[in-house]
């Protein structure tokens, strides 16, 4: 895992040292808040709803035991007692005083964390696969790739004033758990002739105007990357709207120029930029690579693992459903849900936070990551030690298991936090989490994918949910139009709309009535959701949801 350089540590506390003076200017009135806004994005300080926001920044989701443990400090000290982990693998603090934040930040610096770029128009915390180092499927651990963006990135000086915010991600494995399609710059790392590079993708996000990103380059080498990568924002930061903020993202850009033209504009400015790079950089992505090397794994028998799966049936629940395949035998990737049904989707606690903490120093080797989806994810677990870690996970109310169930919901803010807002997201989705619960049928119905964003601005993802929730402000009532069969994996691929949308009071028995229907239609409990909307396509859908509804199942008590 990367650790700071002298370097590193300086630019941090200088930048601090600087802020500080800029907060104490903004409380005794030497600033405006209009004044005092670019200097607070510039270090992830928004203003939200009622308070100002803290977003620290968690470069590709990557966290050691001391860093966690640093978050529920900050929790428990400047906040209400927990964060709000987010789909950009940063966390949230909703709830800070103004002349607290510089002390923050120098208590995240003694854990080399920050928050830069996290906010403004400039290129924001590069976010990669979760199961980054661990996954069984991995041609290349990308974290090393996004470690040399983010250095490549951090204040350039061409890239401060964008026309927009830009977001990039980076995948190491043909599955795509990164969503890079869905971002201004996708990479998906892949060796030509023994050679490692990456495809290159342009011009996807949601939002008021969702995309799917086009791929710019089929392959562009490790050395030549940075200089490409330049040559892409450079090409944008010239041809991007500013005249329109709902037009300035580079999606925007390529769609009215085309893909082909922003391919040779980006050639001929590629050309201009390369010889400055020269290759020396590659000595410094070496240097960084060292540092993500494999833990050493231990070989040691599994049969703790063996007896607690046949002996206990609610850890067997939880090990179908919340372990994935690892890279070493022996081991399990471990994904802990921050969605126990009824409560804030992405919220941990300080006792949470250090619970997990300690958990990844006795038994994952000091690693943790914060995936994309709002949940926590233990890399390198052995699978002798599961049922220790199951112990306690269950003791902080964390072993729910139903990662990528129906109540495994990505869920923004909504208007609980957000001044963006025109709708609530977390009740809409503790109200879907408990009500199939208690229904009883979350394991049945299996693998289905709810996201619910509280504006158009789309934080929630809600066009590549298998059912995607949009809030909406109706002459002042909230109004929730559905989508459905939108795909976040290698196969991305936006919802559909159904109709007129729903009221709050309406919305969940509207699922009720989308899961009835695929349960009545679909050719056997192998058939996800959203292989059986494919097949089917809209109309039953339709059908059960403003029209004839199809035949009622028995549904368990």
């Amino acid at each position: 895992m990367y650790t700071y350089s002298d370097f590193d540590a300086a630019f941090v506390a200088e930048r601090n040292r600087q802020f500080r003076q800029q907060v104490e200017r903004r409380i005794d009135g030497s600033l405006t808040e209009d004044e005092f806004k670019p200097f607070r994005l510039m270090n992830g300080l928004y203003l939200q709803l009622h308070a100002y926001m803290l977003r620290v920044a968690i470069p590709y989701g990557t966290l050691r035991s001391e860093q966690m443990e640093m978050l529920a400090h900050l929790a428990e000290t400047y906040d209400k007692g927990y964060g709000h982990f987010t789909t950009r693998q940063n966390i949230q603090y909703n709830w800070p005083e103004l002349g607290d934040i510089p002390n923050m930040l120098d208590d995240l610096a003694k854990v080399e964390m920050h928050a830069i770029q996290t906010s403004g128009n400039t290129i924001r915390n590069v976010t990669a696969d979760h199961f980054a180092g661990a996954a069984a499927d991995e041609v290349a651990d990308p974290r090393p790739v996004a470690e040399m963006i983010r250095q490549w990135s951090t204040d350039h000086p061409e890239f401060q004033a964008l026309p927009r915010k830009f977001k990039i991600a980076v995948t190491g494995a043909q599955a795509d758990r990164a969503v890079i399609r869905a971002h201004d710059i996708g990479l998906r790392l892949h060796e030509q002739n023994g050679e490692l590079g990456a495809e290159v993708i342009v011009g996807g996000g949601l939002g008021r105007t969702p995309m799917i990103g086009k791929t710019i380059a089929e392959w562009v080498s490790l050395e030549d990357l940075p200089a490409y990568l330049e040559s892409v924002v450079s090409v944008w930061n010239l041809l991007g709207r500013r005249d329109n903020k709902y037009k300035s993202r580079i999606k925007i850009t390529v769609h009215e120029h085309g893909i082909d033209d922003i391919r040779a504009r980006v050639a001929d400015r590629y050309e201009l930029v390369r010889p400055a790079y020269n290759g020396a950089h590659m000595d410094l992505f070496h240097q960084i690579a060292a540092q993500f090397g494999s833990p050493a794994f231990r070989n040691v028998p599994t049969d703790a693992y063996g007896a607690a799966y046949k002996a206990d049936p609610v850890f067997r629940s939880w090990a179908d459903t919340n372990l994935s395949a690892h890279k070493v035998d022996g081991y399990a990737i471990v994904q802990i849900s921050l969605k126990a049904h009824g409560e804030t989707p992405g919220d941990a606690s300080a006792e949470q936070m250090r619970a997990m903490a300690r958990i990844a120093r006795d038994y994952g080797h000091d690693e943790l990551r914060i995936s994309h989806e709002q949940n926590v994810v233990l890399p390198h677990v052995h699978t002798s030690d599961l049922p220790a870690v199951h112990d306690i996970l269950k003791a902080h109310g964390l072993a729910t298991a139903n990662i990528g169930l129906i109540s495994d919901i990505i869920a923004c803010p909504g208007m609980d936090y957000c001044a963006l807002a025109t709708a609530r997201s977390i009740p809409i989705a503790q109200e879907i989490a408990t009500r199939f619960d208690e229904l009883k049928l979350e394991h049945e119905i299996g693998e289905l994918k709810i996201k619910i964003s509280g504006c158009i601005n789309a934080c929630g993802h809600h066009h590549v949910g298998h059912i995607g929730i949009l809030g909406l402000d109706r002459a002042g009532v909230e109004n929730y139009q559905v989508t459905l069969g939108g795909d976040h994996t290698e196969t991305l691929a936006l919802g559909d709309r159904t109709g007129p949308g729903f009221s709050a009071e309406e919305i969940v028995p509207a699922m009720e009535r989308i899961v009835d229907t695929y349960l009545a239609h679909r050719d056997g409990p192998e058939e996800t959701f959203l292989q059986a909307y494919r097949r089917l396509g809209m109309d039953p859908f339709k059908t059960a949801l403003y029209g004839e509804q199809p035949s009622k199942r028995t549904k368990a008590a």
